[in-house]
């Protein structure tokens, strides 16, 4: 079973080998250790490792003494593969899981903005996984489509085998049983209306 970092490890490197000074896996770590530990901005992600000290750089694997800035970690998420990196994560995940009956909940939300209309939130389509309490799965909602065809695409990207998939009733159409039904998957819809369509 792989580790967080050695995932981080197989990840494509987006970034120019000119100036490159931190390794890919050891700032995605920080990032994700300091998210645990309370960090929500990228000051804040930059702090936590300088808060920490040499000893802490290197259980990350970091070469230097000197950990990122802040400008480090907003470089390295802008040209980062949004999509790649989901995916690896939610691998990571999924091999987690225990074996047995496994549950699984598709909804959308939408992610609070920022600056009014000039940047407006983002509606994330997620599959959450009961057994390892967390999202193994989640999919950008284009404005022009809606969250159904958001999630037949969201199947393609995630394993559905032996698991228990419910949704409300939106998700209870005869397409998307029949995407989960082909990956042998199990349909549970929280209306009466999954009978009917």
């Amino acid at each position: 079973m792989s580790s967080l970092y050695e995932v981080f490890a197989q990840l494509p490197d987006p970034r120019s080998p000119l100036g490159r000074r931190h390794p890919l896996p050891a700032i995605l770590s920080q990032a994700t250790v300091a998210m645990l530990g309370g960090a929500r901005s990228l000051e804040a992600i930059a702090q936590f490792g300088r808060d920490r000290g040499c000893r802490f750089a290197r259980a990350l694997g970091f070469t230097r003494d000197e950990m990122p800035c802040k400008a480090t970690f907003h470089n390295v998420f802008k040209v980062l593969d949004a999509e790649v990196f989901e995916q690896a994560l939610g691998r990571w995940l999924r091999g987690r899981r225990r074996a047995g009956w496994r549950r699984m909940a598709i909804d959308g939300k939408t992610l609070r903005g920022a600056q009014g209309d000039q940047l407006p939130g983002v509606h994330l389509l997620a599959v959450f996984d009961h057994e390892a309490k967390t999202a193994i799965g989640q999919m950008r909602v284009d404005r022009k489509t809606n969250e159904h065809k958001a999630a037949l695409a969201l199947l393609d990207v995630i394993e559905v085998e032996g698991s228990v998939l419910t949704g409300d009733a939106m998700f209870c159409q005869r397409d998307l049983s029949r995407k989960i039904k082909e990956k042998k998957g199990i349909t549970s819809g929280r209306s009466r209306r999954i009978n009917r369509r």
